[in-house]
């Protein structure tokens, strides 16, 4: 029996990235054929091993872009949010933390020349439109899963990367949030609403659907870069 998406393991290399004086600690995958980097933005109370981004790292694997799942937080950070609450919606912090990731790849030998998108989850896509906004040369597309663009607050107009939304159906909060964002972003932008998904997109396929409208998204805009 084959083993299910979530099962498969990825092939990646551990990575230490230094960022001001700390270090956090990520995981790349690099396919033979690469022909772009996506790095990912987790939500709040996430991180590089989220099996529902790990599963969608698998897909962009296959469709030769270069992952890049890394720690927003260190350890000590992620027990003051547990602690305090403090830093959840630090949407600055977090976007500096992205804009350090995209600097250190574009350093790196294997990864020099790639264009650079940025996939965010839940607080993850606000942190991630953030950081578009103030990087517009290095980050070249952005794709929000059940996303909080409304956390980027008035720099999403700012936004010059093409960005896809996407949506559950029944998660009726988040797509009221993402509707009004696409509303006022001045870049492309495309709201894609997965039919009968709720927030987590745990129903049968969903995830996959996600996926793959995400994978088309960086691959399109990536390789046109």
């Amino acid at each position: 029996m084959s083993a299910s998406p979530l099962e498969r393991r990825r092939t990646a290399d551990a990575v230490q990235i230094p960022v001001a004086a700390r270090t956090l600690a990520g995981d790349l995958a690099v396919p033979p054929a690469v022909c772009g980097l996506v790095i990912f933005a987790h939500g709040s109370g996430s991180n590089r091993t989220s099996p529902r981004n790990r599963q969608i790292a698998d897909v962009f694997d296959r469709g030769d872009l270069a992952t890049l799942l890394v720690d927003l937080l260190t350890l000590e950070e992620e027990d003051t949010v547990l602690r305090t609450g403090r830093l959840r919606f630090d949407m600055t912090l977090l976007a500096s933390r992205l804009i350090a990731f995209c600097s250190w790849a574009q350093r790196l030998p294997k990864l020099r020349g790639l264009s650079i998108g940025l996939f965010g989850a839940g607080t993850g896509a606000g942190a991630a439109l953030l950081a578009a906004s103030q990087h517009p040369r290095s980050v070249r597309a952005v794709v929000a899963r059940g996303g909080r663009p409304d956390l980027a607050g008035s720099a999403i107009r700012r936004v010059m990367a093409p960005t896809l939304l996407i949506v559950g159906e029944r998660d009726e909060q988040a797509l009221d949030i993402n509707r009004r964002a696409a509303e006022r972003m001045l870049t492309e932008v495309r709201l894609e609403v997965v039919a009968g998904a709720t927030h987590f997109f745990e129903e049968a396929g969903a995830l996959d659907q996600v996926a793959r409208l995400a994978a088309d998204w960086f691959h399109e805009r990536l390789t046109l870069a």
